[in-house]
């Protein structure tokens, strides 16, 4: 079977680590407009913090990241991480949630994206039960992480940020109110 050359595949772009603090300032207008002039297409953002939907006929989600994340770095000045997953695995990611999400506030439960999906053994060093109430549960190239007093006053969090655990990895998180909203946008 031959791919429709027009076909368009719909992804979200995760940027990591802007609008905050004000730090790395990144108005959502620029960065449609940054995201158009790469043959995007459809292109929307959700909240300040790096969260666009766009459709474009490219087939590598990683490729479609760099070529954003160098765009970013020219219009605006910074390097700004960044993780491009299609609509499919977004809806994959929610469906499969190992936490009762619907139970939850979306402050509670949080998605962590991996550029890839981490080894087991990045994980050992971590005494879970030591962490308690708090608890993560991996899938694939994505982490589920409760923590029921909110990300900011996370020990688990915390810990799951260490070096050892992302390094040599592109990651961002988002709360589960966001990766809902992504996966209607992306549905759409």
């Amino acid at each position: 079977m031959t791919k429709n050359p027009s076909a368009r595949t719909t992804y979200a772009a995760l940027l990591r680590g802007i609008n905050v603090g004000g730090n790395k300032k990144v108005p959502m207008a620029e960065l449609r407009s940054v995201m158009e002039g790469l043959g995007h297409e459809a292109v929307r953002t959700y909240l300040q913090s790096g969260n666009a939907v766009f459709t474009s006929p490219g087939t590598d989600p990683d490729a479609l990241a760099r070529e954003l994340e160098t765009a970013v770095e020219a219009h605006f000045g910074f390097r700004v991480p960044c993780l491009v997953v299609d609509g499919d695995h977004l809806a994959a990611v929610a469906a499969a949630c190992p936490f009762p999400a619907d139970e939850l506030e979306g402050k509670q439960l949080h998605a962590t994206f991996f550029s890839a999906q981490p080894g087991p053994e990045r994980f050992a060093a971590l005494d879970q039960e030591a962490f308690l109430p708090e608890e993560f549960r991996l899938g694939d190239r994505v982490l589920y992480l409760y923590a029921p007093d909110g990300l900011g006053r996370s020990k688990l969090g915390e810990a799951l940020a260490r070096p050892a655990v992302v390094k040599g990895l592109d990651v961002t998180t988002r709360n589960w109110n966001t990766v809902v909203k992504l996966v209607e946008m992306t549905a759409g």
